[in-house]
């Protein structure tokens, strides 16, 4: 592996950092300790630092030579409300609030390349080091591009990376296309008309009619959509009825939606309502429906995606980069950097060990040996996207 010298180096240090981050997680829009730090970090290294953009977002430009080309890095910095399981040194400090997902090592690897290319300073152009809050379904990234984040840092692309548990320390997966789903919500009201549970037959059966709802909405998947194409449709939530003896008014369903395709995403909810409204109408009751839709799918463009792959492919080898991963149904607000610029997001291997369990689990940890290969990765990218002038 191809790791370079002065980032291997700063490997302790590094993990110093990224074990404080996680003894001290923050929520969205709440990483007041975290941006600070991250601030601090990049005005010791020389980067022009600029807060504010979604309340607690950093951004670092760092301009070398005499290149008006520029790219954006991003990391996110939000933990997720859980509960931590672990008990080590490092474990979450703040009850009910964990790094579950990796977003302490996602920062500590960003600040490490803001420091070797700050010090090296290897590339001509400029670099802008995107830290994100509020990326765990709260939109930061949604956020930062309404306030005006391509508008007063203009770049030709943007690049993105995340760990990803299972995969062996030491290898990338990238992709053009998907690899992450698309995220919607939804709010199910099957209406009725209440009766006491002996009487059945004096009332309309909520209960009854949103089980057959549920049931039903299985078939947009299986009939409504070319078998081609990916779509998960989960009811995650039924709430309804406080008694046993008493049939109740209305059900709620809530549930999610996974999709790849725009064109799948606009087919479902007139498919779900369609379904609703007609197995509701011939138990003669209603239903009402509030769809949310939430993060895009996650695209990468194809030049981008070739560009990260050349960065991995300097640093682990060719044998060890998956070229054709099976993308998430899991969601990624990174999807919407990528609708404004042109783009790549990528998997680093977390490993299958210790610290290797799935993301959102209170066991989760971020693998610190593979900080030096994150650090590396955005490096090289840098500069291979950047090449510095030659000296005659």
């Amino acid at each position: 592996m191809n790791i370079k010298d002065e980032i291997t180096r700063d490997h302790a240090l590094l993990t110093e950092w990224r074990r404080d981050f996680h003894s001290h997680p923050e929520l969205a829009f709440e990483e007041e300790r975290t941006s600070a730090l991250v601030a601090e970090r990049l005005e010791s290294f020389g980067v022009e630092v600029h807060r504010g953009l979604a309340k607690t977002g950093v951004v670092g430009q760092l301009k070398v030579g005499t290149g008006n080309r520029a790219i954006a890095l991003r990391a996110d910095m939000d933990a997720l409300p859980m509960q931590e399981g672990n008990d080590f040194d490092h474990a979450s400090k703040t009850p009910g609030v964990m790094h579950g997902c990796g977003h302490d090592g996602h920062t500590t690897m960003l600040l490490g390349a803001a420091k070797y290319l700050a010090e090296s300073k290897q590339f001509d152009g400029t670099v802008y080091f995107v830290f994100q809050p509020a990326e765990e379904a709260e939109g930061g990234a949604e956020v930062m591009v309404k306030e005006g984040l391509f508008e007063k840092f203009p770049v030709e692309s943007i690049y993105g990376m995340h760990n990803w548990p299972g995969m062996p320390v030491g290898e990338f997966a990238v992709a053009p296309g998907p690899m992450m789903a698309a995220f919607d919500i939804f709010d199910l009201v099957i209406k009725g008309r209440g009766s006491h549970a002996a009487m059945p037959h004096q009332g309309i059966d909520s209960i009854v009619m949103a089980s057959k709802v549920v049931d039903a909405l299985q078939s947009i998947t299986s009939r409504n959509i070319d078998p081609i194409d990916s779509l998960v449709v989960s009811v995650t939530q039924i709430h309804g009825g406080d008694a046993y003896n008493v049939i109740p008014d209305e059900v709620i369903l809530r549930g999610t939606v996974r999709s790849f395709s725009e064109a799948v995403r606009d087919a479902v909810e007139p498919a779900m309502r369609r379904i609703a409204d007609g197995v509701c109408a011939a138990f003669g009751g209603t239903a009402e429906l509030r769809y949310e839709r939430r993060y895009p799918a996650t695209v990468n463009s194809v030049e981008e995606t070739e560009n990260a792959e050349a960065a991995a492919l300097a640093i682990v080898g060719d044998e060890n980069i998956d070229r054709s991963p099976v993308p998430s149904m899991g969601s990624e607000d990174f999807a919407y950097m990528l609708r404004e610029k042109p783009g790549s997001y990528v998997w680093v291997g977390n490993g299958a060990g210790a610290g290797g369990c799935m993301l959102h689990n209170p066991g989760y940890d971020f693998n610190d040996e593979i900080i030096p290969i994150g650090v590396t990765y955005w490096s090289t990218l840098v500069e291979q996207i950047l090449p510095a002038e030659r000296q005659e």
